[in-house]
């Protein structure tokens, strides 16, 4: 027996139907669905792909993870068949966030669907943060004044691309470049385009083939104080305005 043939066994039980009855659902032969289930032969993927949909259960947990440990029926389910989490309080009742620590966030990548990977991460509860899914993302560079390196955004998960609203900021998991913090707008219904606030980087675009997650702004954990040298978004557009106004008498004495 091996652990995917374990798993489905144990869905199909959980559901309780036969497997004559599965296989049907399945579209093949009782004698086929047998040979998966006691681990002589593996299916393919298309197979693979029905059963996921019919067990509402992505490919990578069947084979990877042993189903029977994690509460499958409080998994949060998302679009193209793909599961997050259990969203899990702890003894007082208040939300757990996970924290993705610095030295995780490449390891996030490959192991964002993974339970065991996301239970292994250190976590916290904050009170004031309830209703829906929330995770902290470390905060890298200096696009995204006033968050530093060392400062966590904590994210509320976005189910749908359609949820998320031009000019607000979001975590953005995407295949190539990794955990992101940026300003974003909609750039076509198959696009994002990724803002900083720090004007010296410039915006790109990011395909919505290429996102993996993405984590609207809750609120920020600052693990450094800020110094005067820091500055604020309000003083930005003082030093801004007073540049414009230079620019405009420089031109109006040249004309």
């Amino acid at each position: 027996m091996s652990l995917f043939s374990d798993n489905i066994r144990h869905l199909r039980v959980k559901k309780g139907i036969s497997q004559e009855k599965l296989s049907q659902n399945l579209l093949i032969t009782r004698g086929r669905y047998v040979k998966y289930e006691d681990g002589s032969s593996e299916p393919p993927y298309d197979i693979l792909k029905r059963m996921s949909y019919y067990f509402y259960v992505s490919i990578d947990i069947l084979l990877s993870v042993d189903v029977q440990k994690i509460p499958i029926e409080d998994l949060l389910k998302l679009g193209d068949n793909r599961i997050l989490l259990p969203i899990t309080v702890d003894q007082k009742g208040e939300n757990i966030i996970e924290i993705v620590p610095h030295k995780a966030q490449a390891g996030y990548l490959s192991g964002y669907a993974d339970p065991e990977f996301i239970e292994s991460l250190q976590h916290i509860s904050l009170p004031f943060l309830r209703n829906g899914k929330f995770r902290a993302f470390p905060v890298d560079g200096d696009s995204m004044p006033p968050h530093k390196k060392g400062s966590f955004i904590v994210g509320q998960y976005v189910e749908r691309l359609g949820d998320v609203m031009d000019g607000k900021t979001y975590i953005v998991i995407t295949k190539s470049q990794g955990i992101v913090y940026k300003r974003l707008n909609k750039n076509g219904k198959n696009a994002l385009m990724l803002h900083s606030d720090n004007t010296i980087y410039l915006p790109y675009e990011i395909k919505a083939s290429e996102i993996l997650e993405i984590w609207e702004y809750a609120c920020s954990i600052a693990t450094n104080e800020f110094t005067p040298d820091d500055l604020s978004a309000e003083s930005l557009k003082d030093m801004f305005r007073e540049l414009r106004r230079e620019i405009r008498e420089v031109g109006n004495k040249i004309n």
